[in-house]
């Protein structure tokens, strides 16, 4: 439990370049607290001490404002940046080194007493707002841009936008270095550079069409001249 909290610790120094010190992070950064309560209940509800270990979660919610259900499964150098509104159900997993923004909702589509809550892979990026909903996967390296409702699954270094989801951008694996939290890409950047390649694509072809329309239109011209001509 210790060697994931000082992961975590070390993940809001990497990603947060607000942060001065670990008092501040200690006092001031919610995201960070709410880690401290998951990581007590959901040692509590491994073994077996079900109420306590929710209710310590609950004392988390209270808190934070953020709600991790002891169950969920979260790897090491997890970080919930502002952190307000976040939701992770009982049956998420959640890899190494993600990062979560505030009112991020990790949720399930089925009352079943079964996986219903999605997986994500290492180093998974989920912007502020984002809906992922149901028992899928989202790859490694995989990023969920801002607002976006996520239904299916999502394979690896891919960008998703929109609602619903729909994939934008995919890529090799990022450089270690690409992951620091002034390199992390933005994936509504990347939506918008995608959507400005398509308009220029298909300006080029309306340029095309319009330079054949004109030609047609001069060979026209000159048949109904030569037609008039020889009637």
């Amino acid at each position: 439990m210790f060697s994931h909290l000082k992961e975590d610790l070390k993940a809001v120094f990497d990603r947060d370049p607000a942060v001065r010190n670990v008092f501040e992070i200690a006092l001031c950064y919610p995201g960070f607290h709410a880690m401290l309560f998951y990581r007590l209940s959901h040692k509590l509800w491994t073994h077996k001490f079900y109420l306590l270990g929710r209710f310590i979660s609950h004392l988390g919610r209270f808190f934070t404002g953020i709600e991790i259900h002891p169950g969920a499964r979260i790897g090491s150098g997890f970080f919930i940046d502002h952190g307000m509104g976040v939701v992770i159900g009982e049956t998420a997993e959640i890899g190494n080194n993600c990062t979560l923004y505030h009112q991020v909702t990790l949720g399930g589509t089925s009352w079943a007493k079964e996986k219903r809550h999605p997986t994500l892979g290492d180093n998974v990026v989920v912007g502020s707002g984002a809906k992922i909903l149901g028992p899928f996967t989202v790859g490694d390296n995989a990023k969920i841009g801002s607002n976006s409702v996520v239904v299916k699954e999502v394979p690896p270094n891919a960008t998703v936008v929109g609602v619903p989801g729909r994939m934008v951008v995919t890529a090799e694996k990022p450089a270690a270095a690409d992951l620091q939290h002034g390199n992390l890409p933005d994936p509504v950047a990347k939506a918008v550079s995608c959507m400005l390649d398509q308009i220029h694509s298909l300006e080029a072809k309306v340029q095309d069409l319009t330079i054949e329309q004109q030609r047609l239109e001069k060979e026209l011209a000159h048949q109904q001249q030569t037609e008039a001509v020889h009637g």
